[in-house]
């Protein structure tokens, strides 16, 4: 059967989302998410998750507890095969949320007991919202306890839920874009996304008030595309293993192997193009030589990106290869936004030897 018969077009996908869904649990190496429920939304209040919501999302911390309950609500109704109406918080364009409790049983802070036990291990959610089967768009938000911040969870975690989310159906939900929007003052958010492989694609001018300082302030959209995001370096970036039983990484991995054999076939049919080129050039060289024109003088007609629009040369221009041009050098022409130089071995994972027991009540990491 050929390719394009065992692949669909876009046209091809299915833009209804199903009427149930299976929320899969999802291991990490510092945490494990299961299904969220409706027991586990006073749980966040015990974590006093609410906290500094302002600073971290915009929002007051009434409203940001009043969409933590409708977000889990929906998810619980779309895993019972409801419809979104039926949630009694459903959605009016009909788009449906998953969401998942943040367990760890780890004891992180070296206190001689587990972290969370008054919590049943819960420290937070992570959810997929927004999510629109129409646009195959979802958005991604964490929440996690005051005492749990900026310990590495969230670098644990979204990864793995990103991998859910883009992974083709049955494995995953499909997805082809996955977006954040972050307080223009939450720093530490927007660098961890952005270490993610998040791009910054535009802002809402003056849509949040900063209450601590009187002010608005933007809100920041970044977002990352199916055929963008690499869940392996994301992982690899923060010292992650990958997890091959999880859902969806067995597609991911799968996809690298494929990309890799193209790139070295790539590579193979270039070698040989290449030596087919040069000695077209010496024969261009030649014949101008014998006619008595300097081949240096004459500009070659397949430049490609090493001219400018007006003929002129790069390198005549003193101009070097872009930062991103080098790192696709590097990487094998890979679309990851960040360069091997961003990497880290998980042997130097800076969350194993790090500050986990630093607890940081102002941001979300």
């Amino acid at each position: 059967m050929s390719e394009t018969a065992e692949t669909p077009t876009l046209q091809e996908i299915s833009r209804e989302l199903p009427p149930k869904i299976v929320i899969p649990e999802i291991k990490g190496e510092m945490v494990h998410l299961r299904p969220a429920t409706i027991e586990d939304l006073p749980r966040l209040d015990e974590l006093d998750a609410y906290y500094n919501a302002s600073r971290i999302t915009g929002k007051d911390p009434q409203a940001e507890r009043a969409v933590v309950h409708a977000w889990v609500r929906r998810s619980v109704a779309w895993a019972n095969g409801q419809a979104a109406s039926e949630s009694g918080v459903g959605d009016p364009e009909s788009r449906r949320t998953i969401a998942w409790a943040v367990l760890t049983d780890s004891d992180h802070d070296d206190d001689g007991r587990i972290d969370a036990a008054d919590t049943d291990n819960v420290i937070g959610m992570v959810f997929l919202i927004d999510i629109d089967g129409w646009a195959r768009s979802a958005r991604i938000q964490v929440v996690l306890g005051k005492d749990y911040r900026g310990r590495g969870y969230s670098r644990d975690m979204m990864p793995r839920v990103m991998t859910y989310g883009f992974a083709p159906e049955p494995s995953g939900l499909g997805m082809h874009r996955i977006w954040v929007a972050v307080p223009e003052k939450n720093t530490r958010s927007l660098s961890v996304y952005q270490s993610l492989g998040f791009v910054k694609t535009g802002s809402s001018r003056d849509a949040l008030w900063d209450a601590e300082n009187g002010r608005y302030q933007d809100l920041i959209v970044l977002d990352t595309l199916f055929d963008e995001y690499d869940p392996i370096r994301s992982l690899d970036a923060f010292g992650m293993h990958v997890i091959e039983d999880n859902p969806g990484m067995h597609e991911a991995l799968a996809m690298r192997e494929h990309s890799i054999a193209i790139r070295q076939r790539t590579r193979t049919d270039g070698a040989a193009s290449a030596s087919a080129n040069n000695d077209a050039d010496r024969a261009r060289r030649d014949a101008f030589e014998r006619i008595g024109i300097d081949p240096d003088a004459v500009r070659s007609s397949g430049e490609g990106d090493h001219t400018h629009r007006d003929g002129t040369s790069r390198a005549d221009a003193g101009e070097q290869p872009s930062p991103a041009s080098a790192d696709a050098a590097i990487d094998g022409d890979s679309t990851w936004p960040y360069g091997q130089s961003e990497r880290k071995s998980s042997k130097n994972a800076w969350w194993r030897n790090l500050g986990l027991s630093r607890k940081r009540d102002n941001e979300e990491d």
